[in-house]
């Protein structure tokens, strides 16, 4: 058989062509909405989720590289079986036994969030991570200095290459990446998801519980996401050793002054230590302190007329909240640290 080295040449020059102009095989992931969720705040089309990015972000979410003297990943605040937060200390810790100034909220259903951090100083979760990145009090480095990291590293350069096409690392890219493994951590499945989808039943104390919730707490812990993704003022007096004046910091409003995100409930019988400054331990804590408010001009007018709960009421309503932890989320494999 005669082989002309003329098309050999030019089907070689194609080849390096579509490689050169993006031409990759990847696999795309279905997003799934639950039934009776709203639609997601997250820009898929932007930003479409592929099983190589989300395995990418994956693996650079557990990689302390990420950090100025390699020590410290985004995991290290961000617990699986904790719903992605810490629960030893109060405040985050990060390099060099530096401590930060705020409890680490939680990672799940982040595709439906508008804005991110306790004050909403972000809000797009795509340059979400470069907050941790860059933060002196957290992981102390440069996006510009993680990408020569990864680029020099003996993986990063073919893994890039299998998500987005192009063994060139780029900081574009690798917060792609990141933002591709965070949106995916859903949490759908707890038992109160499976009573709603009629697989389940709750318990006498866990009704009283759910009746209680939807009386004194639900408006600002929102069903299905049990956020409304607001900042309130939770009648919370200044640690003075913090003066953290919450959302203030980023609007300059003084109505805004003590305002805080309000974090989603789901799993939080696991998401300890409560509140942007880690102040309460326990969820009977944090129910004791809504419990103990009066009349404020400054709280939510829903928090305006004190609650009055008995001890059983707060028993109750305690185990309804531990209704919303979800083990399947918790404990997923595919979330865990990449082997």
């Amino acid at each position: 058989m005669k082989i002309n080295l003329t098309y050999i040449i030019l089907f070689g020059i194609a080849m390096l062509s579509l490689l050169a102009f993006g031409f990759y095989k990847t696999t795309p992931i279905y997003f799934e909405v639950p039934k009776g969720w709203p639609k997601p705040h997250f820009d898929f089309k932007k930003n479409p989720l592929t099983e190589e990015g989300f395995q990418l972000g994956r693996k650079l979410f557990y990689d302390p590289m990420l950090s100025r003297d390699n020590t410290i990943s985004c995991a290290s605040c961000h617990l699986q079986a904790t719903g992605f937060t810490h629960v030893d200390h109060e405040l985050s810790h990060g390099i060099d036994g530096k401590i930060g100034t705020r409890n680490s909220l939680a990672l799940m259903n982040l595709a439906w969030s508008k804005d991110f951090m306790w004050d909403g100083g972000v809000n797009n979760l795509e340059v979400q991570p470069l907050n941790p990145i860059t933060s002196p009090l957290e992981m102390d480095e440069s996006l510009d200095h993680v990408v020569q990291k990864l680029q020099a590293s003996e993986q990063y350069p073919a893994l890039f290459q299998k998500a987005f096409g192009t063994a060139t690392i780029t900081g574009q890219y690798t917060l792609k990446a990141l933002s591709q493994f965070m949106v995916m951590l859903r949490s759908s499945n707890s038992k109160y998801d499976q009573v709603v989808r009629k697989e389940a039943q709750f318990s006498d104390q866990e009704q009283k519980g759910y009746d209680l919730f939807k009386r004194h707490c639900a408006s600002c812990h929102q069903e299905p996401l049990f956020t409304s993704d607001k900042f309130e003022y939770n009648g919370l007096s200044i640690d003075q050793s913090l003066n953290d004046f919450g959302r203030m910091k980023m609007t300059q409003r003084k109505e805004d002054s003590l305002r805080f995100k309000v974090p989603t409930l789901r799993n939080i019988q696991f998401t300890f230590p409560y509140m942007h400054d880690g102040r309460f331990k326990t969820l009977t804590e944090v129910v004791k302190h809504y419990n103990s408010l009066s009349k404020n001009r400054l709280l939510p007018k829903e928090l305006g007329e004190p609650m009055n709960l008995s001890d059983a009421n707060r028993v109750d309503l305690v185990a309804f909240l531990k209704t919303l932890t979800d083990t399947e989320f918790l404990y997923n494999p595919k979330y865990g640290y990449p082997k």
